[in-house]
């Protein structure tokens, strides 16, 4: 098992998984991460988690995060999930963030590792990162788990994640209200 898979294990890290297995000679994540954990309210309850990255979709080898997407409540949630996560990135990774209280996007790096924040509104990560890569839904559909997981990251590594390089600073800058549109019965 990839060390990442482990350290998520071993400090009950996963939230709502719906996925957790190999992906090629790689291996796959999906569902939420916690970044920082709910109060504990009795030895068997807990409350959900204060801050989590949600909708992740994550590769690994052995060591490292190859490819990750995930989104963020807010942009100053991202420091905290990097710092719980910190041994995992890698300079040769993708890692593309949708936050829903950016008011713009950007190319960043942080401690040495490149990410990509994108203001997410109404859509889901999933179709996000589907569009960025041009991958059409209806041919997705047809695809088991892992092969789902294994295309997207086939075409993430082949294809410019990337927008136009701001200092982490000036992503801060870009903090805004939430401009998530919430779904359904009113």
């Amino acid at each position: 098992m990839s060390k990442v898979l482990e350290y998520i294990k071993a400090n009950e890290l996963a939230w709502q998984p719906s996925f957790n297995g190999a992906v090629g000679d790689l291996e796959g994540y999906r569902g939420a991460l916690i970044v920082e954990e709910g109060k504990q309210l009795s030895p068997d309850r807990k409350l959900p988690p204060k801050i989590q990255a949600k909708q992740v979709i994550m590769v690994c080898d052995d060591e490292k995060m190859k490819f990750l997407t995930c989104e963020l409540d807010s942009f100053n949630d991202f420091a905290p999930m990097y710092a719980k996560y910190k041994e995992f990135f890698s300079p040769e990774g993708v890692y593309v963030l949708y936050v829903t209280d950016l008011d713009g996007s950007g190319t960043f790096e942080y401690e040495g590792v490149t990410f990509t924040a994108y203001p997410l509104d109404e859509s889901s990560v999933w179709n996000e990162i589907l569009e960025l890569v041009d991958l059409e839904k209806g041919d997705m559909k047809k695809l088991s788990a892992e092969e789902k997981i294994e295309t997207l990251f086939d075409e993430v590594v082949d294809n410019d994640t990337t927008d136009a390089q701001k200092t982490y600073d000036a992503m801060c800058e870009l903090i805004g209200e939430s401009s998530k549109q919430l779904m359904g019965a009113v």
